[in-house]
């Protein structure tokens, strides 16, 4: 009985501290109402919520700003909607030259990306 209980206070333990990887995985959607978040990227560093750099490789992904274009729906973390107009979005992007950029200017929208934090 106390091994059942020990393991079971591991696996707790395990899911509250471990932390998923931070970058995204992501999906463009045709129309806004498949999407999870809106998007507008924006034209200058100053005006936009989050930094982002596009990977080569899903396993690039590992940190928030890193986006990985999936192929398919079904394999995306997060699936955007691009708008036209500043107003309509929920996330203002950046992209950016270089990984190392990639990053929150503003971290009060993170919750976006990370609905269940």
């Amino acid at each position: 009985m106390k091994s059942i209980f020990f393991h079971f206070c591991l696996l707790f333990l395990f899911t509250v501290i471990a932390k998923p990887l931070a970058g995204q995985k992501v999906y463009r959607v045709a129309y806004e109402s498949q999407a999870d978040i809106k998007v507008f990227a924006e034209k200058y560093e100053s005006q936009c919520d989050l930094k982002v750099f596009f990977v080569s490789y899903e396993s690039q992904a590992n940190k928030d700003g890193l986006w990985y274009w999936t192929d398919y729906e079904s394999q995306a973390d997060i699936k955007i909607f691009f708008v036209d107009y500043e107003s309509q979005a929920d996330l203002k992007i950046f992209y950016v030259d270089y990984e190392s950029q990639a990053g929150w200017r503003s971290s009060e929208k993170k919750h976006l990306l990370h609905p269940a934090h």
